[in-house]
């Protein structure tokens, strides 16, 4: 990817989106996590454990080149996106378990996304040519704590302001985010074709079991419906600004990025067609109690 876009575009765009997503939170939406806690353990559970496991599965199953292999795992490690929360509101999910998980997540994730893709870079022994120093990890959490509490800020100040930047600071992360997909595309383009078929069915897979995963396994423990529904989008829709940040800044390789460039492509059409049939599902049931 060109220099410019990795050093000065890449830090810029990241901390938008985190300040977005400040700006729909409060400190309530952490309190309110007492108040929900099996349906945040368990989203939590799955997100952190079982998800990256899956992941790894996925990986050692297609056989995928070390370095793509480290970007799912990276990919699988990141925090649920700004995105989620839409998703979830479109599809009649709890939005606010949704803010919850992510606010949570991004702090939880300042230890476990180094410990997987430190994992990850050992497993396929590429400790030598690639590393995740500690001091750049704290940084690049610094980048994404600080614009959140600068956001959380905004909206104790101003809510109404908060509430009117909501729909144009989400537009404007998606486009951000598609802008930074296509750059990395575009910087692979001699081997973007190889990628996609090497690394286009795992992200697709591991997309799909993602959102499905989330939504049954809170089912099968008792969540509600729209717990079930925000925690399905929460653990299918990863943070892919941060992963390609990290390949990109920190870990310093651009094929490691490709995993999440190709993941987010894909993200968008699996989540809307996932949450269709949900939305389907879910009214259908209700007509059956109702007749």
């Amino acid at each position: 990817m060109d220099s410019a876009l990795t050093a000065i575009g890449l830090p810029i765009a990241l901390a938008f989106i985190m300040f977005g997503l400040g700006l729909g939170l409060t400190i309530a939406d952490f309190r309110r996590v007492g108040a929900h806690p099996k349906a945040v353990v368990i989203a939590l559970a799955c997100q952190l454990v079982l998800l990256p496991a899956i992941c790894f599965g996925l990986v050692v199953l297609f056989d995928l080149p070390p370095f793509l292999g480290i970007g799912m795992l990276l990919l699988a490690a990141s925090p649920g996106g700004t995105t989620a929360n839409l998703f979830s509101h479109l599809f009649r999910g709890d939005v606010a378990l949704n803010i919850s998980l992510t606010a949570i997540n991004s702090v939880i994730a300042i230890g476990t996304l180094p410990l997987i893709t430190n994992l990850a870079i050992d497993y396929f022994d590429k400790s030598e040519t690639v590393s995740m120093p500690l001091e750049e990890v704290i940084k690049v959490f610094v980048l994404i704590l600080v614009p959140t509490a600068i956001g959380m800020l905004v909206r104790a100040r101003s809510e109404s302001f908060a509430v009117r930047m909501d729909k144009p600071v989400r537009i404007a992360s998606a486009i951000i985010l598609a802008v930074l997909v296509l750059a990395i595309l575009l910087g692979e383009r001699e081997r973007v074709g190889e990628y996609i078929a090497d690394v286009g069915l795992v992200a697709t897979l591991f997309c799909a079991l993602s959102l499905v995963i989330g939504y049954v396994v809170p089912r099968a423990f008792g969540v509600v419906e729209r717990q079930s529904i925000a925690s399905s989008f929460e653990i299918g829709v990863h943070n892919g600004t941060l992963a390609i940040f990290v390949a990109e800044n920190i870990l310093e390789v651009n094929e490691i990025a490709v995993p999440a460039a190709v993941y987010s492509l894909l993200m968008f059409v699996l989540a809307a067609l996932w949450g269709l049939f949900i939305s389907r599902r879910v009214g259908s049931t209700r007509e059956s109690v109702a007749a």
